[in-house]
């Protein structure tokens, strides 16, 4: 039985350890311009500068796992350099008729000085300051609950009179293996 609970103990502690290293990593900045009802907040993002890569549709449950793998390896040093950028948080997927997915570059970088990807399918680019409206949900992510939380936060914006633009944008920013305290949100930019 003691061996039991010194092993409960030790995921629980490594699982800590994990969420505690989550909170370090480096996250775009933003300030909250607004709240709404439901937890839904309008926010103003700064400048950032992302590798993105284009996706084949816009399921996350389809076209996740690649997207991720594609512009991960580009940070991991599938480089012209073979430089190893930091991880950030969150990674983005944008749902559109054109969907893709990104890593925001860490912010000591600008465009020019991040290294030159060696996949064509890579894309280093600046994106100008947005106001997004964003909400979040807790769990684990797939197509159904990001719908659900899509439809959630469109009717809320036009209950409100409050006019954005599509594409549905996904944020994800937990590693696979995080158990607690999941992050995910979903946002559409306001004109």
């Amino acid at each position: 039985m003691k061996y039991l609970f010194g092993f409960a103990l030790l995921v629980l502690v490594l699982f800590g350890l994990n969420s505690f290293y989550m909170a370090k990593i480096e996250k775009p900045t933003y300030k909250v311009e607004k709240e709404l009802e439901g937890g839904i907040e309008i926010r103003v993002y700064d400048s950032m500068v992302v590798a993105k890569t284009l996706l084949p549709g816009a399921s996350f449950d389809s076209y996740g796992s690649h997207g991720f793998r594609s512009v991960a390896s580009y940070i991991f040093g599938n480089n012209q350099s073979q430089t190893k950028i930091a991880m950030t948080s969150p990674v983005v997927m944008e749902q559109g008729a054109q969907a893709s997915m990104y890593f925001v570059m860490p912010k000591q970088y600008a465009k020019e000085a991040l290294p030159k990807p060696n996949s064509s399918r890579i894309e280093i680019i600046d994106v100008k300051p947005k106001r997004l409206a964003v909400i979040r949900f807790g769990g684990w992510a797939n197509d159904q609950r990001i719908a659900k939380h899509q439809q959630r936060l469109k009717k809320v914006l036009d209950d409100a009179n409050i006019t954005y633009k599509e594409p549905f944008i996904f944020m994800a920013y937990n590693a696979p293996w995080d158990i607690f305290a999941r992050r995910n949100e979903v946002a559409l930019e306001l004109d």
